[in-house]
């Protein structure tokens, strides 16, 4: 490590917690902000959470209204689309709805895309700066793999403890 790596790590300040952009809402489960989603005895209920009830995870619209309201205007869009929406689709549901550009493309389409609810793709053409290419959204599951894998291997856990 030189001393200019030395300095540079010295100049961090120090961490105030989990970055906003890398956390996620996570009220009580027992909170009038969940609908109830297990029994008594931890059994899981047969009802299906609704996108405005998941989006509530990541904008919870009691902080983030206004990110709330557009994430789930969005993902109406995409299901209305089955699941992909050109660009210029996306160009239009900005000002139909009237949201700000700013904000659904710094904001919103970042976070969905970086908890793996949407996936961008991009079409490649030779010589032309890829940022300039017509961009597509669609749906991922990689956002409900992941979960799954964390609630998997809690509840795998609790049983080794329970069958030990």
């Amino acid at each position: 490590m030189t001393s200019s790596d030395k300095m540079d790590e010295k100049k961090q300040p120090k961490s105030r917690g989990i970055p906003s952009s890398e956390s996620m809402w996570l009220p009580a489960f027992y909170s009038s902000d969940v609908r109830r989603f297990q029994d008594d005895e931890g059994r899981l209920t047969r009802n299906i959470w609704k996108v405005e009830e998941l989006m509530k995870f990541l904008f919870p619209p009691k902080y983030q209204e206004t990110y709330y309201r557009i994430a789930v205007a969005f993902l109406k869009l995409l299901e209305e689309k089955d699941g992909i929406v050109e660009g210029k689709e996306i160009g239009q549901f900005i000002k139909d709805n009237n949201f700000s550009k700013a904000t659904f493309y710094n904001r919103v389409l970042p976070r969905l895309k970086r908890v793996g609810i949407v996936r961008l793709k991009r079409a490649t053409e030779e010589g032309k700066n890829k940022k300039h290419m017509p961009m597509s959204v669609e749906l991922s599951k990689t956002f409900g793999n992941y979960l799954m894998k964390i609630a998997d291997s809690w509840l795998a856990f609790i049983d080794d403890v329970k069958n030990r």
